[in-house]
This record gives C-alpha cells, sequence and structure tokens, in this order.
C-alpha cells in the first residue's frame, strides 16, 4: 500500500518547485518519475541553495528537497532528434508534468495536440501562475507574484505590517499539491487521457475558503490580523514567560474555563468582553489582560495545563523545533537516502498508508544519470547515446 502508484511512468518536465513538487509527491506514492532536464544545466534548483558547495556539483539543497526516488535523463527540446526522443518517451508514459509559460511547449512542437496523437491515454499536466488563458497568462509564475496577486499578502501580517509575504513558498507548493491530486484523479478516469490546467493563482485562492466565502457572500472584505483570529477571541498567539503560546478559546465554556484558571474570573463580569461579539470587538485590551498573567509563567507549563482543561493551545515553534517535536519524530515524517555514501535526510510523505509512510528509497538523480538506461529502453545503441551526447541532445 505504501507504492499506490507502482507500474505509472510520469515525464517531470519541470523546474524549481512547484512541478518537481508535484511529481515529487508522484513519486513518494510508487510512481516512476523520469525528470527530463535540459543537456549541461538541468533544473535550476540544482544550484540553489544554502550550501554553496553542493550548488557548484549541481546538487543544491533546493534541488534534493523535492527530486529524491527520481530518475533523470537530459533532453534538448530545441533539437529535432531531441523532439523525436521526447515523443518516444510520451509513448511508454502515462502522465507528462511541465511548468513552462503557456504556449511554450506549443510553440516547439510538443504541446499536448501534439503528444496525444503519440499517446492517446497520456495525462498532461501544464502548470503555470495564472492559467493557460487569460490576460495574465503570459506573466511569470514566481511565487511571491502569486501571493501578491492571489490575495494572500495582503491578509498576512499585521495592520502596522501588511501586505506580508508567507514564509515559504506557499504558492509553489500548493499547486504542487493540487497537480498531483489532479494527476491521481485523472489516473482514474476511464478512458484515460486528459489535459490538465493547473493555475497556482487558483489554486490558492482555493484554499482560502472562509476568506473567500465572507467576501463572495457575506460582502466582507478581509484584513490582516496579525495573529489573531478573525472568527473569535480570545484566540491567537500570547506571550508566557519565555516563549509565545497558541491559544483557541473560541467557545463559551473554553472563554470561561481559561479566565477561572488564570484566576481572571472578574473578567466574566466585565460588559466588553461578555459576549463572543464584544471579545472579538476589544480583542487587543484582551489580550494584553490576560498576558499580564501568562507572563508570568513558562509556555510549557501553560500548554500542558490548558490542554488538559479543554482550552486549546499549542507551543509557537521554530523548523527545528517543530523537526525536533516529539509528535513529528514519533511518527517518523524524516527519513534518510544515501547520497555520496553519506546520508540525507529528507521529507517523506505527508499521508500514512494503512500505518505505513511512504519514504524515499533512492536519492535524488545526479543530471543525467539514468541516460543510457531510459535511452537503451527505447531503442538506442550505445553508439547512437554516445553520439547523442557529444551533440548535446542529451
Amino acid at each position: 500500500m505504501t507504492e499506490p502508484l507502482k507500474g505509472i511512468r510520469v515525464l517531470d518536465l519541470t523546474n524549481v518547485l512547484a512541478g518537481p513538487y508535484c511529481c515529487y509527491q508522484l513519486a513518494l506514492m510508487g510512481a516512476e518519475v523520469i525528470k527530463v532536464e535540459r543537456p549541461g544545466t538541468g533544473d535550476l534548483a540544482r544550484v540553489l541553495g544554502a550550501d554553496p558547495t553542493r550548488n557548484a556539483a549541481g546538487m543544491g539543497v533546493s534541488y534534493l528537497a523535492q527530486n529524491a526516488g527520481k530518475k533523470s535523463v537530459t533532453l534538448d527540446l530545441k533539437s529535432e532528434q531531441g523532439k523525436t526522443l521526447l515523443k518516444s518517451l510520451v509513448r511508454s508514459a502515462d502522465v507528462l508534468v511541465e511548468n513552462f509559460r503557456p504556449g511554450v511547449m506549443a510553440r516547439l512542437g510538443l504541446g499536448y495536440d501534439v503528444l496525444r496523437k503519440e499517446n492517446t491515454s497520456l495525462i498532461y499536466c501544464a502548470i503555470s501562475g495564472f492559467g493557460q488563458d487569460g490576460p495574465r497568462k503570459d506573466d511569470p509564475a514566481y511565487d511571491q507574484i502569486v501571493q501578491g496577486v492571489s490575495g494572500v499578502m495582503s491578509i498576512t501580517g499585521a495592520e502596522d505590517t501588511a501586505p506580508y509575504r508567507v514564509g515559504y513558498p506557499l504558492a509553489d507548493t500548493i499547486g504542487g499539491l493540487t497537480a498531483a491530486f489532479a494527476i491521481t484523479t485523472a489516473l482514474n478516469a476511464t478512458p484515460r487521457g486528459a489535459f490538465l490546467d493547473i493555475s497556482m493563482t487558483e489554486a490558492v485562492l482555493s484554499t482560502m475558503g472562509w476568506v473567500v466565502s465572507n467576501h463572495l457572500i457575506a460582502g466582507q472584505t478581509a484584513t490582516p490580523m496579525g495573529n489573531e483570529n478573525m472568527t473569535s477571541a480570545p484566540s491567537g498567539t500570547f506571550q508566557t514567560a519565555d516563549n509565545p503560546i497558541n491559544i483557541a478559546a473560541n467557545r463559551d465554556e473554553q472563554w470561561e474555563a481559561l479566565v477561572r484558571h488564570l484566576d481572571r474570573e472578574d473578567l466574566l463580569e466585565r460588559p466588553e468582553f461578555a459576549t463572543r461579539k464584544n471579545r472579538k470587538a476589544n480583542r487587543h485590551v484582551l489580550r494584553a489582560t490576560l498576558e499580564d498573567t501568562l507572563m508570568c509563567r513558562p509556555s510549557a507549563e501553560w500548554v500542558q495545563e490548558l490542554n488538559a482543561l479543554g482550552v486549546p493551545a499549542g507551543p509557537v515553534l521554530s523548523v527545528p523545533e517543530a523537526l525536533g517535536d516529539p509528535q513529528v519524530q514519533t511518527r517518523g515524517l524524516v527519513g534518510t537516502v544515501t547520497l555520496d555514501k553519506s546520508e540525507l535526510k529528507l521529507a517523506g510523505s505527508p499521508v500514512v498508508l494503512n500505518g505505513a509512510r511512504p519514504m524515499p528509497q533512492t536519492a535524488p538523480p545526479i543530471l543525467g544519470a539514468d541516460n543510457d538506461t531510459i535511452w537503451a529502453e527505447l531503442g538506442l545503441s550505445p553508439s547512437d547515446i554516445d553520439r547523442l551526447k557529444e551533440e548535446r541532445v542529451i
């Protein structure tokens, strides 16, 4: 059950993050993912990341993060021989994923209409910033650009700091997950064969459920609220004696349990806090009032005690702390593969299947690592492969 996509061949023509992340999820589920890269340079992410030595070797940390379990071939899609070889690969594939700007594959003579003649069952997934049509279709699809266009930045941060970018490539990741979901859905269709148009902007907007619905249905425009929960109070981030914690006392009984535990029953009698609506209207005064008590003791004690009372609470952790948290460690999100005779730690699938988490089994490939094997499968002789390498077709 940890390889439900075993036997599925995916051609990964993508770069950097949204597409590679999509294909990484498919590889984790057992698909054979062949990364088709430009000769000599490959995926741009190969030279990106915090380790200059790895960047220089074409194995940058940004590349390593979402390319384990894949194979790599090189191919010049601008050459006629390269186009012929891609068509041969397509005939053996179930899925092709690309994240070029709309129209690039068509201009190369390798668009969906052409490739489906080679394989009528092909699932062709095109990931772009804004979709394959519309006035923005040719705009660059960088994560930060999409975060701005999607409205995410307008509601991130506080009133005096917004607009703020979410601190990781949110749009790329959500776009990649959406594409992986669409591909697995299309794999279950009968007959197979589809063109999937994935817009990173639309993928992000679709995850902004309450924010979008409050506007569409209730006519309310969301505003940046920092660490406060727009639907309730006290619900947000609070300072303690050492570290901040999150508290979500969204229900009246949770609010009452909270103030009683803080020995602040007097707050129950104050009219500005008497109802949920009043607490929301006076949230900042309420937070400061509660912090007067919360700052007397450390975060770990408050989290344990409040959760025991049925008042949802949790620590605010750094990334290293989150990865080292006993909950994450116990469930085994991070696994290891061997790269250059050393262990490389990577995050596995976010999905646990029947008690087992799909994990990468092989390290991310060096550029063109599988040229000899894959091209030989298509009938090329060793001399053909050597000639194509010399001509930089592969």
